[in-house]
């Protein structure tokens, strides 16, 4: 999916320019499989982040120019490049963050390289992730980052996001040091290679809040290019709050995701929960909005399936330290899936979610979204078409329908 090239990127203003680190080694990353929150929380605080998926084939000598939105504002910004889903050693030899002006171009005295472990060439080990040496300087809370990458020899499996939302650039060489948009002649609708940024925030004591979901998280029916998924609505709450340390927001939602199996987008929630999620660094609390998937394919998925995956992500959550808040799973009468045995379970699903005490906090989405006169079904004004996916009022609506002091919870 390719969606329109994106309006001028809000940016207020940069304190310091990026500086690139030292000179060193590169080393590879660890195995994502032996990565925790506890092992990362010390270095700064998440900003960004997209779940990993496989997007396609790697290519020789491609340029990637990954446009993706701040939501905490920092110093020391890093970025994490992943490899989760390739059959081979995946090499990137120049990285490249700057601050976008409009569609491929580059702020002027923004873009600076990145190294890791002092050198500009990281190769990351198939299943791993490597994260980035930080770059002294600001950014910008709300900025329209821009992330420039090559691959030199990239074959086989590529990982990244498929459903951005997003345009992004693609072109042939390495044109990550251009400013211009000259050398980026393709769009792309994917991230590629990219799935999370992090800055040091001025405040210490700033944490953030991830949102493991599906496609209703990962945006889709919203607006491509404008920002209006329901976490980008909660960032931009978060930002402008007043007594909440919670500022980073990650969206790790994943079209077709399922809670308890592997067969619908990408692994399940409960195989992807360390790498996406419990692995960001400065996850204060995991925002919990899945089930959906499990219900429209149900064969035999009782609630006390769903429940029981959602216990387990409360207490993997818990022993790394982090809060939960469970959303109630939507209304969907409509969607070609439907039927009243599904629907049964998710009622008791949603029993459970409000009632049980299993979470750390409820946001009641269902009680949000669902019309008034026929609550099997999305509120007209809220259904973004097809009876399932909110439209842009819907997300925010559901942004708004959390409460922020739920997200702020210590452990």
């Amino acid at each position: 999916m390719t969606g329109r090239v994106g309006r001028l990127g809000r940016v207020c203003r940069v304190a310091a320019v990026l500086l690139v680190a030292a000179a060193g080694q590169s080393a590879p990353a660890p195995p994502v499989q032996a990565l925790t929150g506890a092992t990362t929380r010390g270095t700064g605080v998440v900003t960004w982040a997209a779940s990993a998926e496989r997007v396609g084939v790697g290519t020789a000598d491609r340029g990637y120019r990954l446009v993706v939105r701040t939501s905490v504002g920092g110093s020391d910004l890093r970025v994490r490049l992943t490899n989760a889903f390739g059959d081979r050693p995946l090499t990137v030899d120049d990285v490249h963050a700057g601050l976008r002006g409009q569609g491929a171009v580059l702020r002027a005295g923004t873009d600076r390289q990145l190294t890791f472990h002092g050198s500009r060439t990281v190769t990351v080990p198939p299943g791993a992730f490597a994260w980035s040496d930080p770059l002294p300087g600001e950014v910008p809370a709300q900025a329209d980052l821009v992330v420039s990458l090559h691959t030199p020899d990239a074959a086989g499996p590529a990982s990244g996001h498929s459903l951005a939302m997003q345009a992004s650039y693609i072109g042939d060489g390495d044109h990550t040091g251009e400013d211009g948009a000259a050398g980026w002649t393709r769009t792309t609708g994917s991230w590629w290679y990219l799935d999370a940024v992090s800055v040091r925030p001025a405040h210490t004591g700033t944490g953030a809040v991830v949102a493991l979901g599906d496609s209703l998280t990962d945006g889709w029916q919203s607006t491509a290019d404008r920002d209006r998924r329901w976490p980008d609505h909660l960032a931009r709450r978060l930002a402008a709050a007043v007594g909440t340390a919670v500022k980073g927001v990650a969206n790790e939602g994943l079209s077709g995701n399922k809670v308890l199996t592997d067969d619908g987008g990408g692994q399940g929630a409960l195989h992807r929960l360390d790498r996406d999620v419990l692995s960001q660094p400065g996850v204060r609390t995991v925002f919990l909005f899945e089930g959906v998937n499990d219900l429209k394919a149900h064969a035999g998925v009782t609630a006390d399936d769903l429940i029981a995956g959602y216990r387990e992500i409360v207490r993997r959550a818990h022993a790394a330290g982090a809060c939960v808040v469970a959303a109630t799973i939507g209304p969907f009468q409509g969607w070609p899936e439907w039927d009243p045995a599904g629907e049964a379970v998710r009622q008791d699903v949603n029993r459970f979610i409000r009632h049980s005490g299993a979470f750390d906090g409820v946001a009641d989405f269902d009680r949000t979204l669902r019309d008034p006169d026929d609550p099997q079904r999305i509120l007209p004004r809220y259904d973004g078409g097809d009876h399932l996916h909110p439209g842009d009022e819907g997300m925010r609506a559901m942004a708004d329908a959390v409460d922020l002091s739920s997200l702020d919870c210590g452990r």
